[in-house]
């Protein structure tokens, strides 16, 4: 599918698109070309319904401690790899 955008740089997605997908969108830039992921109302059954069963007796809060734990660690991770002021 091609599309152009408008003069205010819209860009009009198809009914039958909007309809299979929903109408909310996380824009993300890669290097190459610009993708939309469609965004769930309500990310955490996304989440289920895209992994089926596999945290079915997870708490919702578990979920968002642990991701938090390991959003942390990798931050401290590429901190740690990243050349401090005054290095080479």
């Amino acid at each position: 599918m091609s599309k152009t955008t408008d003069e205010r740089g819209r860009i009009y997605l198809p009914k039958d698109v909007r309809d299979r997908f929903g109408d909310q969108y996380r824009i993300v830039e890669l290097p190459s070309h610009v993708a939309l992921f469609p965004v769930d109302e309500d990310p955490l059954e996304g989440l289920r319904a895209a992994v089926g069963d596999a945290f079915a007796e997870t708490e919702a809060d578990k979920l968002k401690t642990e991701s938090r734990k390991a959003i942390s660690r990798e931050i401290q991770e590429e901190a740690k790899d990243r050349p401090q002021d005054g290095e080479a």
